[in-house]
């Protein structure tokens, strides 16, 4: 029996993949060899030694000791695109909420609820909320993703507007997707140049933090709109105020409550909806719940963010997982130890990502304690699963 910790309410879904035979599934279980989590912070968990996989029911894995779990050998995996739908939904409307100052007409309509003749006060008040329509105004995208791709075909086939897409880590499934009338961009330069409209769907890490400053908006058209929707920390919230009150941005849309900007006009903060949808919410559970079945069953990595994909049929024989650093000497160490065992390899592959490396091996006979200990002690070797 496998055991899993959920540190959040996931959809029962999971029961579907994660059988009763051979899964108990439990919020209080003390050692897991899984985890399935959303929104729930592990930094300051301890992780204990039976956790072999963390799976996040969603895209962004912020909360989640990535280092400190490649350091124990525990995959962690994320579900791409599993609510890109409910995300490309929400971002339509606000371009709208952007454009139009919609949610200023509902204040201002239940601000006046008591009004004598309110349907005559809000005809003379309606000019504080105008805004420009949609179509033929140019959008700029930047990230090309699931999430991305449904944006820009949706503003460009369904709303009339000018895309101009940008990713340099565009994958070939993503680009197939994309309609015919989008332009693809060399350079986010390229892309937000005089764009009335830009909409980030890309990850956060140190490289794209903060990109959203004064410097980029300054070198924007006057009167830009922006919508992101993928991390509160891509911007700097000073710097957003600043160009909204100089008028440098004509709005800015976020799925991130943040303080300084909460109440300002022509500024949207909405309190992380993106994923929000019961379909969405079935969707990346399923999909984690499947990452880590698969990974415990079978030893297959699909949808890791730390370690290399990897991709395995039926085992021909039995089958050994080795996570290890990814340094010379470390694969040669394996196979001869096992070798000298008097083991026969039948296949092996070794694939690696960044500083890890997984080898899989698969042996004419079951190895003993002794010698699944003495791979584990081997230099550089973080952890051994025998499947």
């Amino acid at each position: 029996m496998y055991k899993i910790q959920t540190l959040n309410n996931i959809s029962p879904i999971i029961h579907e993949v994660l059988s009763a035979d051979q899964y108990t599934v439990s919020a209080e279980e003390p050692t897991p060899d899984a985890i399935l989590v959303r929104s729930a912070a592990m930094h300051d968990m301890v992780l204990p030694d039976s956790l072999l996989a963390v799976a996040r029911a969603g895209a962004g894995v912020n909360n989640i000791p990535i280092q400190k779990c490649s350091e124990q050998g525990i995959v962690v995996f994320n579900t791409p695109g599993a609510n890109a739908n409910a995300v490309a939904e929400l971002v339509i409307a606000g371009l709208l909420l952007s454009s139009r100052d919609i949610a200023g007409g509902i204040a201002c309509v239940k601000e006046n609820k008591d009004a004598e003749g309110l349907e005559k006060l809000m005809e003379k008040k309606k000019s504080q909320f105008v805004g420009p329509e949609l179509r033929g105004k140019k959008l700029a995208v930047i990230g090309l993703g699931a999430i991305g791709a449904l944006v820009a075909n949706a503003a460009a086939r369904g709303m009339g507007m000018n895309v101009v897409g940008y990713d340099p880590y565009i994958s070939v499934q993503h680009a197939w997707q994309l309609s015919t009338s989008i332009h693809k961009a060399d350079t986010m330069e390229e892309a937000v140049q005089d764009a009335d409209y830009i909409t980030f769907h890309i990850p956060l890490v140190d490289s794209t933090r903060g990109t959203i400053n004064k410097a980029f908006i300054n070198s924007l058209k006057k009167g830009v709109r922006i919508m992101n929707f993928s991390r509160g920390e891509l911007a700097v919230p000073e710097d957003v105020k600043e160009a909204i009150e100089e008028g440098q941005l004509a709005g800015y849309v976020t799925d991130f409550a943040c303080n300084l900007l909460a109440d300002m006009p022509h500024v949207v903060c909405l309190p992380h909806l993106g994923a929000s949808t019961p379909e969405s919410e079935e969707r990346c559970a399923e999909m984690a719940a499947s990452e880590i079945k698969d990974y415990l069953e079978k030893g297959i990595i699909h949808n890791s963010v730390n370690l290399p994909e990897i991709t395995l049929g039926v085992p021909e024989g039995t089958r050994i997982l080795v996570i290890h650093k990814n340094v010379p000497g470390v694969v040669s160490n394996v196979s001869s130890l096992i070798s000298g065992r008097g083991i026969n390899i039948q296949n092996m592959l070794n694939k690696s990502r960044g500083d890890m490396a997984v080898s899989v091996l698969e042996l004419t006979q079951q190895p003993d304690d002794t010698l699944v200990a003495a791979l584990s002690k081997l230099n550089n070797v973080v952890r051994v699963r025998v499947l």
